[in-house]
């Protein structure tokens, strides 16, 4: 996607908030959300972030501020999801994102400004909900450093599998449990087997675990038989957001024997409610090749133009926020620690590669799906976007820094943890171009 007048860095905004440094939505941002006014009993409704504010699209689409084509995509994103506007696809998507830069731009009218300005909503006085009708959730695993990883914590020794680099691995998971950010779930139950032991035993989670991911929307699906070349993969992606894939990691890996994930993975999903489209990552594309030495990908899985800008460069963070630290220091809290950060670009399959290979044998992707990149991970320790990397399965706990009183260790995740991821891209001479947060809390087991 070529760079145009939506990406220049110089440009700025009316609304203050929006030119404020290490913001995450200025006006080279723009994500959609579905939102409604807090303790309200308001219909849920799209909404784009600018600046500390929502501009509510239903609002301003009852007004005289759009017209045409931008106006119709305006008129879908009034509804209490985003499936039908998903659908529009690109051409309706940009005219949009252009027509409300147009509106927001420092150089508006005084005229534009009070029209938009009666159309925002503080995103503190807002409820978010998952923002399309996800009827199918696909996760995959693409990162080669968490792969590596996990594979010798699992069977020391061992290689990866050799499918990982000729193919994107992924399974289906549920997409009823997908919750966005704020979401809270009781710690699962199921079966697990001890080290040594004879029999499993049925019970809490013991090993619980959180997946830095991002999640990948469906804009136009595809013909049920009908693959989507790599060449066009990309027009059938609105955007991207964050996702936490939890994990019961004692559950998962005694039922993946010999099949995939269950009820280790089924439990809850936590997304952020801001997608960030793929026009306003378009400054943040990197090139994309196998490392040296791997295999090279099939022919269906390999242009020239994915392997010059296939990869995104999406900075990320995991934070952990626990009970022990909102009571410390005299009932004032300390901050949530950071246990990790990486990119995205560490990724060894891009998202393209992912939709293609989804399509490849006849899947009829549908507007508003899901996927998951799967554990991003980059290649040093202090990349690793799982606990089970972090603390070696468990076999060395992390110390979390910048608490209070007694120190605290996690091996895994206790309950009312709380688990934030965050991302943003930035780069000298460009916008940043934040995701804001993806926040998801542990409850006791139900009979614990």
């Amino acid at each position: 996607m070529p760079l145009n007048h939506t990406h220049d860095p110089a440009a700025t905004s009316w609304l203050a908030s929006a030119n404020a440094a290490g913001g995450d939505f200025p006006l080279q941002n723009l994500p959609f959300a579905v939102f409604r006014r807090s303790g309200s009993a308001e219909p849920f409704r799209g909404g784009v972030a600018i600046g500390d504010q929502v501009l509510d699209l239903a609002a301003l689409s009852r007004t005289e501020g759009l017209q045409g084509l931008a106006a119709q995509a305006a008129r879908l994103c009034a509804q209490p999801v985003l499936n039908d506007f998903l659908a529009l696809g690109s051409p309706a998507w940009q005219a949009l994102r252009h027509a409300l830069f147009a509106l927001l731009h420092s150089t508006a009218t005084s005229t534009t400004e009070a029209l938009v300005r009666a159309c925002l909503v503080p995103q503190s006085a807002v409820d978010y909900a998952v923002p399309t009708r996800i009827g199918d959730y696909t996760d995959f695993y693409t990162s080669i450093h968490h792969a590596h990883k996990v594979t010798q914590l699992v069977k020391p020794g061992e290689p990866i599998t050799p499918n990982f680099q000729w193919l994107p691995i992924a399974y289906h998971g549920r997409a009823s449990s997908i919750g966005v950010s704020g979401q809270t779930f009781r710690r699962p139950l199921g079966q697990a087997m001890a080290p040594g032991a004879s029999a499993p035993v049925h019970g809490p989670c013991t090993r619980l675990d959180y997946e830095l991911e991002i999640g990948v929307y469906i804009g136009p699906g595809n013909a049920q038989g009908e693959p989507v070349a790599l060449e066009q993969a990309e027009s059938h992606i609105f955007g991207v957001c964050l996702l936490n894939d939890w994990s019961a990691r004692d559950i998962q890996f005694w039922e993946m024997a010999p099949l995939g994930p269950f009820l280790g993975k089924n439990f809850a999903t936590t997304i952020s409610p801001w997608i960030v489209t793929l026009e306003a990552l378009a400054p943040y594309r990197l090139a994309w090749t196998p490392p040296a030495g791997a295999a090279q990908p099939l022919a269906y899985l390999d242009t020239a133009s994915n392997r010059q800008a296939g990869a995104l460069d999406i900075s990320l963070e995991v934070w952990l926020d626990t009970a022990q630290r909102r009571a410390s220091n005299d009932g004032l809290g300390c901050a949530p620690a950071r246990l990790s950060r990486t990119s995205f670009k560490h990724q060894y399959w891009t998202v393209a590669q992912m939709v293609t290979h989804h399509t490849m044998g006849g899947c009829n992707l549908q507007s508003g799906d899901l996927l998951g990149s799967g554990t991003i991970s980059g290649p040093g320790p202090a990349e690793a976007g799982a606990m089970i990397e972090l603390t070696a399965g468990g076999r060395q706990p992390v110390t979390l820094a910048g608490g209070h009183g007694q120190p605290e260790q996690r091996a895994f995740l206790q309950d009312f943890d709380t688990v934030i991821l965050t991302g943003w891209c930035e780069a000298p001479g460009r916008a940043r171009i934040g995701f804001g947060e993806c926040r998801g809390q542990v409850l006791p087991a139900l009979n614990a």
